[in-house]
């Protein structure tokens, strides 16, 4: 079983001098993950998006574009949402519309007393307790699950995601009991460049992290068939009857827009 993982947001909660810089300029105020499973043959889906990308390389009103200028400078040309600009991402979102593909995410709002309480102030420790929430409900079935995720720093090293499982081990096992657990997890982290799929997780994520950060929800609704589900992790006044939990019967609207960052 593959799975692909992104990330929305960054993990950055201080600037120099430990000061707070949440929700500044170029600092998220959430931060999350997502994994998505691809209903078709990988290696075709593969080729597709690869097209696409060459598409975008020989499209003489695309390739002028500097981002994409400067990509194609690099080693070639692939898409990364937050980076393109509308008209290439046209491009993607047209084809993810109809590709049978599924995502689930966790959204983590960054509280501070929850990042120095819970996570001892580290970003690595951050990252792990959201991916544990992302995969503990995938350990049960008796395979190997390979998580191809995208390279991310710091944060995507190997001792990280192996906290992470961990955590989801611990959780899972006391849920369902730990003989239950029968899955083989495999991290493999890849740079997006290299796995085009990567892309995908990278487009869905992008969708959800605008409702959160902006209120925007335009490219959430377009790509909503494909989003499963949506936990806001620490959205504590909806916890009673799973209210922070978003699927296509509880959606994401623009009221889920975060507010100011708490001090």
């Amino acid at each position: 079983m593959h799975r692909f993982l992104d990330e929305m947001g960054d993990t950055t909660f201080y600037g120099t001098g430990r000061k707070p810089i949440i929700g500044q300029q170029g600092v998220s105020l959430t931060f999350g993950l997502g994994i998505v499973r691809i209903d078709r043959d990988l290696e075709e889906v593969r080729r597709e998006v690869r097209a696409l990308e060459k598409q975008v390389e020989n499209d003489p009103l695309l390739n002028v574009i500097p981002s994409v200028k400067k990509r194609l400078g690099t080693g070639g040309f692939f898409f990364h949402a937050c980076k393109d600009t509308p008209d290439v991402r046209t491009v993607l979102l047209h084809y993810l519309r109809e590709l049978p593909c599924e995502a689930e995410m966790v959204v983590a709002r960054k509280l501070p007393h929850i990042f120095t309480g819970s996570h001892e102030g580290r970003e690595e420790e951050f990252y792990a307790d959201v991916l544990a929430h992302l995969i503990k409900n995938r350990l049960k079935r008796d395979s190997t699950l390979v998580l191809n995720v995208a390279e991310r720093g710091s944060t995507t090293r190997d001792k990280v995601l192996t906290k992470a499982l961990q955590i989801a081990t611990s959780r899972a096992g006391k849920k369902w009991g730990h003989d239950s657990l029968k899955t083989r997890v495999v991290f493999n982290v890849q740079r997006p460049r290299q796995e085009p799929l990567l892309t995908i997780s990278d487009y869905l994520c992008w969708s959800v992290q605008r409702v959160f950060e902006m209120g925007d929800v335009r490219h959430y609704n377009y790509l909503a068939p494909k989003i499963r589900l949506v936990v806001d992790l620490y959205d504590r006044e909806r916890f009673d009857g799973s209210r922070n939990y978003y699927d296509k019967k509880n959606p994401l609207t623009a009221a889920n827009k975060i507010g100011p960052p708490v001090t």
